[in-house]
Order: C-alpha cells, then sequence, then structure tokens
C-alpha cells in the first residue's frame, strides 16, 4: 500500500500535476486538450443541427397542413363553378343563394 499512498500524498501536495509535468509531458497535454475542444466543438455543433431539423420538421408539418387545407378548399371551388356550369348549360334557372338557409324553432 504504501505506492498508492505516495500517489495519493503526490496529489494532495500538488506534485502531480507540476510545472515539471507540464514540461516532460507538454505535446500529450496538447493533444488531450486539442481531443477534448473537438469533442466539444462537435457536440455542440450536432445538438445545433438537431434543433435546426426539429425546427424545420415542424415547420414542414405547418406546411403540409396548409397544402391540404388549401388544395380542400381549390377543390371545392372547382366542383361548384362545375355544377354551375352544369346548371347553366342545363338552363335550369337555379343560382347560388347569398344568405344562408334560416333555421325555424318550433316550440
Amino acid at each position: 500500500m504504501p505506492a498508492k499512498n505516495s500517489i495519493l500524498r503526490k496529489a494532495i501536495d500538488g506534485q502531480i500535476l507540476s510545472t515539471d509535468f507540464f514540461r516532460r509531458h507538454w505535446l500529450p497535454v496538447l493533444g488531450v486538450i486539442a481531443m477534448l475542444m473537438i469533442y466539444i466543438t462537435n457536440r455542440y455543433t450536432c445538438q445545433t443541427q438537431m434543433e435546426t431539423i426539429q425546427r424545420l420538421e415542424k415547420q414542414l408539418e405547418v406546411a403540409k397542413t396548409e397544402r391540404i387545407r388549401e388544395k380542400s378548399t381549390y377543390m371545392s371551388r372547382i366542383r361548384e363553378s362545375r355544377m354551375q356550369h352544369k346548371v347553366d348549360s342545363l338552363r335550369l334557372g337555379l343560382t347560388v343563394q347569398e344568405q344562408p338557409p334560416y333555421s325555424l324553432h318550433l316550440d
């Protein structure tokens, strides 16, 4: 157990990560720091891109819903105009009411 005790004692005294340690091992320390910076940058970039993807997927869903609504409105107008054209060609004398029908309530 003296080896563990001496490593613990050196860590407490600040002798493990001393200036001499960095002087001797500057290249591996610099490599580890560079790797950590690359990891942090990569993670941040990935996270921001995931947020952008989620935001764009929501916008796409809204656009799809809007397209379906507009298509439905368009198809409804086309059917109405075709029916009006057919009524006019048969000369039935029918027209589109300007006012909605009245509802009569009998008590």
